[in-house]
């Protein structure tokens, strides 16, 4: 059976000349607003935003390399027959598999470039990679409770605060976590809060 053909311009929402950074805009705002963790892991919209999510990432894998992007757009402007069309979807996804993180890694590498964009993450000089900053807990904290209950569970006698949670946040950090796995450990609620305040701030500095 031959593939369905997908625009990956339409799903990032952008034109065919779109520049590398317009591209680059495009996913991060796409992919904040697709991913399946700003909606409860109940919810029954779970499964076509991770559907979504997929796509989104399966454009920007695609979009963002110039090889990659100019076999796409010959394939596109040549008006391929569907045999050809799942041909070249096919060779696309043996060389994304092969050569590319899956679509969660990819978006965690983004992740932490717009956090450390805001100020919410760090270069880890010890451990490599990302951490994250005071402000990062402030954020959490100051946007859920709950989230700084989390924060503070295994410690005893942590004041309950803003400053409580950049003091373990510290602590947090001393354990060379990146950033997106710290994240990926809150609680649902927080996780969908803390994507929505980003994707927020995205778009403000996209449209700025």
């Amino acid at each position: 059976m031959a593939r369905t053909r997908v625009d990956y311009y339409k799903i990032l929402e952008i034109d065919p000349s779109a520049t590398e950074q317009q591209i680059r805009t495009a996913y991060k705002r796409a992919a904040l607003k697709s991913h399946p963790d700003r909606v409860p892991a109940n919810s029954p919209e779970r499964a076509s935003r991770t559907k979504k999510f997929q796509q989104v990432n399966d454009a920007y894998y695609t979009l963002s390399n110039a090889t990659r992007r100019r076999e796409y757009d010959e394939a596109r402007k040549a008006s391929a027959t569907s045999e050809q069309w799942a041909n070249f979807a096919e060779q696309q996804q043996q060389q994304q598999a092969a050569d590319e993180p899956s679509a969660a890694e990819q978006f965690g590498s983004i992740f932490e470039e717009m956090l450390r964009e805001e100020g919410l993450a760090e270069d880890d000089t010890v451990h490599g990679g990302t951490r994250p900053t005071g402000r990062f807990w402030s954020v959490v904290g100051g946007i859920s409770g709950a989230a700084l209950g989390f924060i503070v569970a295994n410690f005893p006698g942590a004041v309950a605060g803003a400053v409580a949670g950049n003091r373990l946040g510290a602590v947090r950090d001393s354990k060379g976590k990146s950033v997106y796995a710290v994240f990926q450990e809150l609680p649902q609620q927080d996780k969908a809060r803390l994507l929505s305040e980003l994707a927020a701030r995205v778009l403000r500095s996209a449209v700025s």
